[in-house]
């Protein structure tokens, strides 16, 4: 593919929040931290290249979390960017804790909540968070404690829009009582669909949709894993394409709101990801990726 052709523009754009415009294929910062996301990764100055290239390739939606690492992502997000583009949104999260690699852990509690924000604050080195995520109910700290405290942020000018992430529809619902939400994120794959009802409501309403894990994992059987790569194959011919453009490919056409954040340290998969954004895919395609 040629380089000039590389551009997340391609992918078209959507409107956060009703105040900020983005590319609909952004870059998913957890990759960027060490083994188990835990810890800086072999090479900060190659990290820092990486979200360097997706700005330059036209990505201005960045997604990333104060526990990835904890807290390296974001330090490496403003060592690599700061002071940044104009048009750059960073979405950021709290509410997980990380006792140690691959361990998360959530944290739901008003104190946590307000630390975490701060902390984002001063690493990303901004006065406001543009979109910040509740990243995981907690089980121990009503849905509604949490999210009334990330309103109670945004009033005090520290949060320009409030998110959440692994939510169900009844918990969007429910938040949307307290304060505007403007985006959601859940797993949502080729594989893995069980987020369905929520992104429908997202279409609906213009909330925007962020897929995590969004080219799939192992949650399906190996018969059925078969069948998905071989239509994946097939339509990737077609196209002239890797499988996991058409993924990506995929979910930018599954919905207007939708917002793949892909997510790499490494600039050749990046500028592959973000390849994707020129692909428009037929409805036979979609049906043959779909019935697999």
């Amino acid at each position: 593919m040629a380089q000039q052709m590389i551009d997340a523009a391609a992918a078209g754009t959507f409107t956060i929040g009703g105040d900020l415009t983005v590319n609909r294929l952004g870059y998913g910062a957890m990759r960027i931290t060490g083994s188990g996301i835990w810890g800086p990764p072999p090479d900060r100055e190659i990290a820092k290249a990486v979200l360097r290239r997706a700005v330059a390739l036209g990505v201005n939606l960045i997604d990333t979390a104060d526990s990835y690492g904890p807290h390296v992502s974001e330090e490496l997000i403003a060592e690599a960017l700061h002071p940044y583009p104009q048009d750059l949104v960073i979405a950021t999260k709290g509410g997980l804790v990380r006792p140690g690699p691959n361990n998360w852990q959530p944290d739901g509690r008003p104190a946590h909540l307000r630390e975490a924000l701060e902390g984002s604050l001063r690493r990303l080195r901004v006065d406001r968070i543009d979109v910040y995520q509740f990243h995981r109910p907690d089980p121990k700290v009503p849905f509604e404690e949490s999210v009334g405290t990330l309103a109670e942020l945004r009033a005090a000018g520290k949060i320009r829009h409030v998110a959440l992430s692994n939510v169900t529809v009844q918990q969007l619902a429910a938040a949307r009582k307290i304060v505007p939400i403007v985006t959601v994120q859940n797993r949502y794959n080729l594989e893995d669909r069980s987020s369905e009802d929520v992104l429908d409501v997202c279409t609906r309403e213009q909330i925007g949709f962020f897929p995590w894990a969004p080219v799939g994992g192992s949650s399906v059987s190996d018969k059925e894993a078969l069948a998905k790569r071989d239509a994946l194959a097939q339509v990737a011919r077609a196209h002239n394409a890797t499988p996991m453009q058409i993924t990506l490919a995929w979910l930018l056409h599954r919905s207007a709101a939708m917002l793949p954040i892909p997510g790499t340290g490494s600039i050749e998969h990046l500028e592959e990801n973000v390849g994707a954004a020129r692909i428009r895919l037929t409805d036979q395609d979609v049906a043959a990726l779909e019935r697999a």
